[in-house]
């Protein structure tokens, strides 16, 4: 039976292994190393799950003022490490985490078939009033 780990940080190897994750998952299959390393130093808490080879099977992080707001992103289980509840350890572990635990509100944002796997902490859609807007900095020029 396969042990896992947590780590808060990600030496070179397991940011290589980040990488891989990244390849197979439509969301961030894109991202270019050099993103990912500034995106990594800038995110308040990283988690990842290590198998006992060391390699990285799971992770995610998070965003937060650890007062009124948290956001989760970037949920992923390798897929052969899928259906043993990684998922479950690796958010219940984000969510007792000291950055996040106090926390007023914990937001994610995912893909409707990943909804009834949230559900089961409680994470529901804000409502009606609410929307989820994006702009593409980089994309855009903007005159002030």
């Amino acid at each position: 039976m396969t042990s896992y780990r947590f780590v808060e940080t990600l030496d070179d190897r397991l940011r290589s292994d980040l990488m891989e994750l990244y390849r197979h998952e439509w969301w961030t299959n894109q991202r270019r190393e050099e993103e990912v390393a500034r995106m990594l130093q800038h995110t308040d808490l990283v988690v990842g799950l290590c198998a006992d080879d060391g390699r990285l099977v799971g992770f995610t992080r998070v965003l937060t003022d650890q007062v009124f707001k948290a956001v989760i992103f970037d949920v992923i289980i390798a897929r052969e490490h899928r259906g043993a509840g990684l998922g479950k350890r690796l958010l219940d572990y984000v969510l007792d985490h000291p950055m996040v635990a106090g926390v007023r509100h914990v937001e994610l944002y995912c893909k409707p078939e990943m909804i009834p796997f949230y559900k089961k902490w409680g994470f529901t859609a804000p409502g009606d009033d609410v929307n989820f807007l994006r702009i593409a900095v980089r994309s855009q020029v903007r005159d002030f």
